[in-house]
């Protein structure tokens, strides 16, 4: 009986101190550096003191409760959870299996379960927040995704998701079947102002956080991309959708898409490959944020052949291209690489792609935190800043000097629970 008293009372002693009975857990974190996302030079000799789920204090030398638990993350850099901000977990990479077979062939409950190792997988390489722009052909599982990531379910980032997404009638796929015959579409197909904003408002209903929009497509393969709705149905869609209180994302590649978006006082605007000066400096009046989702066209030119030797492709250029253009007009720029194209996980392919393309690497790292916080009215997250919910990673070595140091995550914290 001694010898059971004493081994219990040295496993009780063992025992980290915990906050008391109504006291939130209280975390210090002192790392390296800090990078807060809003200010391209790290501070070194930063800490961060982490008060249940939100950020109670940063800064050099914090004085803190006792029984506060520290966190010692040496030669590391602290910095807010990065936020995806195109991707589809429904989907994974081409060259696995095509998207036609995807969208026709593959059981809903597999891409469900696939959906949500993806967002595992994604919460584990330091993106806390993602923003799902179409499950592609699964519905409204998304939303299915996103409440069982809320309630604990299964690990995840914070998902705002948009469900099936809007596209014109006969704009999209898959095609190539016999004519008549109903085939399974990748989005929700509309036609007419009074059509798109019916799914515009069933969308909502179901559970979208985001309204997608197809401004332009190519409607046979091989054919170019063309606009597809017109400016009326653009600027009802949107009025919809931004009543009740949701934003707008636009796939457009055309300019023309790309006008007729601005013209509607779209949120976001992505890829936009064709994109010219005078359309970006339009898009930078109305502050519509930019997604050039780079790493996606990288990965298709690969999956076709190329081995990424320069000269790129023409298509990989195009989109390099636009990107300068929109940096030199000033347009916010959102951080997104239609992940789900490629690998989820390897999101830090856009960072890179981006940073060749001509932005610095404390540029895009704040397009990945606050731009995307901001881009997105997100306000409660993005930045390590007092208030703020404790999404936070951090990663070996200097990313500000470094890109390869988000690719060794150290440590993931979502709201103040550490997952990593």
């Amino acid at each position: 009986m001694k010898a059971l008293i004493t081994t219990a009372l040295a496993v009780v002693l063992a025992i980290p101190a915990v906050a008391s009975a109504g006291e939130p857990q209280r975390t210090l974190l002192r790392p390296a550096q800090v990078f807060d996302g809003t200010d391209p030079a790290p501070h070194p000799g930063w800490q961060v003191l982490v008060e249940g789920d939100r950020i109670a204090a940063v800064g050099p030398n914090l004085s803190v409760p006792s029984g506060t638990q520290t966190i010692d993350l040496p030669g590391q850099t602290l910095m807010p959870g990065m936020i995806e901000g195109h991707g589809h977990l429904f989907l994974h990479p081409y060259n696995e299996t095509p998207w036609d077979d995807q969208v026709l062939h593959e059981p809903l409950a597999l891409r469900t379960i696939r959906a949500a190792k993806a967002a595992e997988t994604t919460l584990r390489a330091g993106f806390t927040t993602e923003r799902d722009l179409g499950t592609e052909g699964a519905g409204y599982a998304d939303v299915g995704l996103r409440k069982a990531i809320d309630s604990g379910l299964t690990p995840g980032p914070r998902l705002l998701v948009a469900t099936r997404a809007i596209v014109a009638q006969g704009a999209y796929g898959p095609k190539g079947f016999e004519a008549g015959v109903p085939i399974p579409q990748g989005a929700e197909e509309a036609s007419g102002v009074e059509g798109i904003v019916r799914s515009v408002r069933s969308q909502i209903a179901a559970g979208a956080d985001i309204v997608k929009l197809y401004a332009d497509y190519h409607y046979r393969a091989g054919e170019p991309s063309l606009p597809t709705f017109s400016q009326a149905e653009m600027d009802a869609a949107t009025a919809a959708a931004h009543d009740a209180g949701r934003t707008v994302a636009v796939h457009a590649v055309t300019a023309e898409g790309m006008r007729r978006a601005i013209a509607a006082g779209v949120d976001t605007i992505e890829h936009g490959d064709e994109g010219t000066a005078q359309v970006f400096k339009a898009m930078a009046a109305k502050h519509i944020a930019y997604c050039p989702t780079l790493a996606a066209g990288e990965a298709i030119a690969r999956y076709r052949g190329w081995n990424g030797a320069e000269p790129a492709p023409a298509g990989v250029t195009e989109g390099r291209a636009a990107l300068r253009l929109a940096l030199a007009a000033g347009v916010p720029i959102c951080m997104g690489g239609d992940v789900g194209v490629f690998a989820h996980g390897e999101n830090v392919r856009e960072i890179n792609a981006m940073v060749a393309a001509g932005m610095t690497a404390g540029a895009v790292l704040i397009a990945a935190t606050s731009g995307n916080a901001q881009a997105f009215h997100l306000t409660d997250r993005g930045a390590v800043k007092l208030g703020h919910l404790a999404d936070l990673i951090a990663v070996d070595g200097d990313p500000t000097r470094d890109l390869s140091a988000l690719t060794r995550v150290k440590l993931v914290m979502k709201g103040g629970a550490v997952v990593r």
